[in-house]
Order: structure tokens, then C-alpha cells, then sequence
């Protein structure tokens, strides 16, 4: 069985956010797999021991983007691809979903194609969704739990009005959440093997498609607000006086 985990780079969830003319800029915070996401490598890497699998990681990004998927390699994912193309600088999560289905149809057979809940840069946790849509596949979201029985399976969906268990015949686009179990660490075996990896690199034109029409367009704008401070020094003959001047006031401004 041929598992797919669909990965994206983000900056450090510890960076510190500013505003540069009304612009988020997270500085020169390191890239790094998002966190989200490595809830999905481990999902797919606990099926591959329950099972015969191999798990390949996906990823669309710059060349920078292979950190991530070396990161998901050296956790145990038996290969990684990038999908790198300069038309894919200004990608919405729909684009993504074509992207992504086109390069799970170039790799073939897949069984499960594993997301994490969202990102953390965006977030909005429709890629999974809008993948499983283009690709004509069912949707398990928010799985926490997994098992796979024969050509079909079923999850236990953690909602926040409890949980749920649905099923599905393979091959199914599934999001995990983090009770599906914390990921497993790299091992120094594992970071070796990653570090000596071959990782192939498609662009557009190796998946035979065009570039995706940008639908969504996100001008992520910080204004903060102007605060205006003013202060009164109160003064007086003695500290009664200068009590008394202080409580009218308070009554004044109806402060109490």
C-alpha cells in the first residue's frame, strides 16, 4: 500500500510577528515542517508498521522546502518529492489542491493521502477538502484514530461535540488531529539517511498541467492601533486636598 503525506514549510512557530508598512513579516525566523503536518507523517508512519506500506512526503515550495521534507525523512518517510515552480509564488489553498492532485496522480496507486488539520501560516484547513474534491476521492477529516481493514477505513473523527466514527472505501484524502499521537523523533540513523537523500524536483511542467488562476487573493494587512496617552499631575496645599481634587475628578470621568 502506497501512503501519501502532504507536508508545507512555515516559519518557526516561536518567531516574533511584525508589521512593515502594514505588512506581517516574520523576520528572519527559521523555516521549519509545519507542526501540524508532522501529526500526518506519524499517522502514516503508524500504518506503515501495522502493515506492508511505503510513505512518500509531498510538499509544494521553494528549494529551501527540502529541510521539510528531509525532516519528514529522517522520521521514517521511505521518500520525498517537491513540487518547485516559479508560477507557484502566489498559490491559494485551490491552486494547491490541483498542484497536489496532479503530482498524487504522477506518483500513482496511492491508498491514503494524509494532511495535517491546517497550517500554521494560513490555516485555513480546506487543502485537505479541496484535494479529495478535485481528485473525486472521500474525505475522512479530523481523524484521530485510524484502521484500515481489507479495502476500506474507518476513523474516529474528534469533533468538538464528541466524536465520530465513519468509513470509507480506499482510496480516501484524510486530515489527522494531534490525538492521532505525538510524533516520533528523528533518529541520528534517520538524519543520516535524510541528509544523503535524493530528493526529485517536479515542476509544472513534468505534472502536464498549467498554472492555477489565483481565486483567493490575501493582502494580510497589520495596523495597529494609535494609543494616545495623557497624563494630569493633580497638586494641592496638602495630601487631603490632593485626594479630594483626585476623587471629583474620578466621578467626573465616571470612572466609578
Amino acid at each position: 500500500m502506497k501512503i501519501i503525506t502532504c507536508i508545507k514549510q512555515v516559519p518557526d512557530s516561536e518567531a516574533k510577528v511584525t508589521a512593515q508598512d502594514g505588512q506581517v513579516s516574520w523576520g528572519e525566523s527559521p523555516l521549519v515542517i509545519n507542526p501540524f503536518d508532522e501529526y500526518a507523517v506519524e499517522a502514516a508512519l503508524q500504518q506503515k508498521e501495522h502493515g506492508d506500506a511505503t510513505v512518500t512526503a509531498l510538499c509544494i515550495g521553494p528549494e529551501s522546502a527540502r529541510e521539510a521534507l528531509k525532516h519528514a525523512l529522517a522520521m521514517g518517510a521511505d521518500e520525498a518529492i517537491l513540487v518547485c515552480d516559479p508560477a507557484l509564488d502566489n498559490l491559494d489553498s485551490q491552486g494547491a489542491a490541483r498542484v497536489l492532485a496532479a503530482a498524487i496522480q504522477k506518483i500513482g496507486d496511492a491508498a491514503l493521502v494524509i494532511f495535517g488539520r491546517q497550517t500554521l501560516d494560513n490555516g485555513s484547513g480546506v487543502t485537505a477538502a479541496q484535494t479529495a474534491r478535485v481528485l473525486g476521492w472521500p474525505l475522512l477529516s479530523f481523524a484521530g484514530k485510524i484502521e484500515l481493514d481489507g479495502s476500506r477505513v474507518r476513523v474516529e473523527r474528534v469533533l468538538e461535540e464528541g466524536k465520530q466514527t465513519v468509513s470509507a472505501p480506499l482510496p480516501v484524502v484524510m486530515s489527522v488531529v494531534q490525538s492521532i499521537g505525538e510524533p516520533r523523533y528523528p533518529s541520528f540513523m534517520g538524519i543520516r539517511k535524510a541528509s544523503r537523500a535524493n530528493i526529485p524536483v517536479w515542476s509544472l511542467a513534468d505534472l502536464g498541467i498549467a498554472p492555477p488562476a489565483t481565486v483567493v487573493h490575501r493582502q494580510a494587512l497589520m495596523n495597529p492601533p494609535v494609543r494616545e496617552a495623557k497624563c494630569e499631575i493633580i497638586s494641592g496645599d496638602s495630601p487631603e486636598t490632593i485626594a479630594e481634587t483626585l476623587v471629583e475628578k474620578i466621578l467626573a470621568e465616571k470612572v466609578l
